[in-house]
């Protein structure tokens, strides 16, 4: 079982906190083996970015993300340059007002999150990217629940717990909504 996940965006949506999170949830917390690599531009707010994560109950010899299993991306210009680096029958999770223009995509599951529309709702987008952990968690069930609630608390910074949490458990009921649909 190697699962490749990859987390898509733009510098400041917490694209690579996502991944961090993802991997410490499933190697710290759940049992198996993670890791998690990253790259972004030259810029520190705004440029291109993404967090990649590999998931295995084997030694992982190979630390990059190839063929994802799951895209989940938060910018126009990651879904263009990554949606179609999924593998066949993978799962894109994407914010629909980030991303405006899609194409049709062949072989995927593809589900729209609105999870910077959720975290202003909740007080500041800051948190659409722990929206965006909720829904993966639900919609692919790749990492326990538990686990991930975890590692958010172990990776925020102290004194936002409380809408951390509550942005997590959003994006977890709309995912939940959406996967049953």
């Amino acid at each position: 079982m190697r699962i490749e996940v990859r987390f898509a965006g733009f510098g400041g949506q917490g694209i690579i906190k996502s991944g961090i999170i993802t991997a410490a949830s499933a190697c710290i917390h759940g049992g198996k083996n993670a890791v998690q690599t990253q790259s972004y531009g030259p810029e520190s707010r705004g440029g291109a970015c993404k967090s990649e994560v590999v998931i295995s109950e084997q030694d992982i010899d190979f630390p990059k993300v190839t063929e994802p299993d799951v895209l989940v991306v938060m910018s126009q210009h990651a879904y263009n340059d990554y949606a179609n680096d999924l593998k066949t029958g993978g799962t894109i999770i994407l914010d629909p007002d980030m991303i405006p223009k899609r194409r049709d995509a062949e072989n995927t599951k593809v589900f729209q999150v609105p999870a910077t529309k959720i975290a202003e709702e909740l007080g500041g987008k800051i948190v659409a990217n722990i929206v965006m952990l909720g829904a993966f968690t639900a919609i692919t069930g790749i990492v326990n629940v538990d686990a991930i609630k975890e590692a958010i608390k172990e990776n925020i910074p102290k004194g936002t717990e409380k809408l951390n949490m509550t942005a997590f458990e959003k994006g977890y009921e709309y995912g939940k909504k959406l996967s049953k649909s």
